[in-house]
């Protein structure tokens, strides 16, 4: 089979198939283009001429590229690759597998960065008007701050929050969101972040749908067209501007800081798993190390032999 027939038709078999998310499927597609031109240039115009060492001669000349390339972009990218040549193993248009013996680097485990109690306030004030304290022309202040009550109440993706339909908010004290693989979860809102919808569904978004064409979307742009993932990352953005916070804030900035500070309240670890969406445990428990850093520092601040 030719790459690109190959790459094609593992690309509709993780989306159709895997149900994996727009954005993923598009990285997949990047790290593919890459493998696929790469191949090209040596001649290879059938994967069953894959060899172990031909791949071992991809994935070591990708690590010496200028500039070095992040551990995590290339273990994605070898991930990319392993996953192309199991699925053509798995529908025996392949005999054996090249990339078995492909190991990714390791990529260092950073811990995600949370905003403490107090900024995520002060975000939260400067991303719009409280409900009560709307003003005419006030519907994109309106939905900003219901969009980043919404992310800080429930832990949601950015992408997730994006994608939500008015249907998803039919009960005002629950959500349901559409993680990765299409999988759904429910899970609770705070009332502040009910508050902040309410005035956005009844004074806000009507407006902002009267702009433009009929859409379920919850979130509108101005000009009612839905919002997008990038429309929503300059929203956080402008909101930290403006809350004059120093910590970096990023897309996933509340998400990280709604599963620390749940840990902290001593939520159980299976509990913010379920509510986060992961599928394994093992993803959630690194908010738990960030917990153990927070103790560390505290101790090591006020204890009085501490150092």
């Amino acid at each position: 089979m030719t790459p690109d027939r190959a790459v094609n038709a593992y690309l509709r078999h993780i989306t159709i198939e895997r149900g994996l998310s727009d954005h993923t499927v598009a990285a997949y597609r990047r790290d593919l283009g890459i493998y696929r031109e790469w191949l090209g240039a040596r001649g290879v115009t059938d994967l069953t001429d894959v060899t172990v060492e031909l791949i071992a001669e991809f994935a070591a000349e990708r690590a010496r590229e200028q500039p070095a390339p992040a551990a995590s972009s290339l273990a994605r990218l070898q991930s990319s690759v392993r996953g192309l040549h199991r699925f053509l193993v798995q529908e025996g248009l392949q005999e054996g597998d090249p990339s078995r013996a492909l190991q990714p680097p390791r990529a260092p485990r950073r811990l995600p960065k949370a905003l403490t109690i107090a900024q995520v306030e002060q975000l939260l004030d400067a991303a719009g008007p409280a409900p009560g304290a709307a003003q005419p022309g006030d519907e994109v202040g309106l939905r900003d701050r219901a969009l980043l009550e919404l992310l800080y109440a429930t832990g949601a993706r950015v992408s997730e929050a994006v994608q939500l339909d008015v249907d998803d908010v039919a009960h005002p004290a629950v959500l349901r969101l559409r993680g990765k693989g299409a999988k759904e979860r429910i899970v609770p809102v705070g009332s502040y972040a009910q508050a902040a919808l309410g005035a956005y569904l009844t004074r806000a978004r009507p407006e902002l749908s009267r702009r433009g064409r009929a859409t379920p979307r919850l979130f509108l742009g101005a000009r009612g067209a839905p919002l997008s993932r990038q429309s929503a990352w300059l929203v956080i953005q402008q909101a930290a501007e403006r809350a004059k916070l120093t910590a970096h804030v990023s897309p996933h900035t509340l998400r990280h800081s709604f599963a620390t500070h749940l840990l902290q309240g001593g939520a159980d670890v299976r509990v913010v798993q379920e509510l986060l969406g992961h599928a394994s445990v093992t993803t959630t428990q690194i908010y738990t190390h960030v917990s153990v850093e927070a103790l560390r520092d505290v101790y090591a601040t006020s204890h009085p032999r501490a150092r």
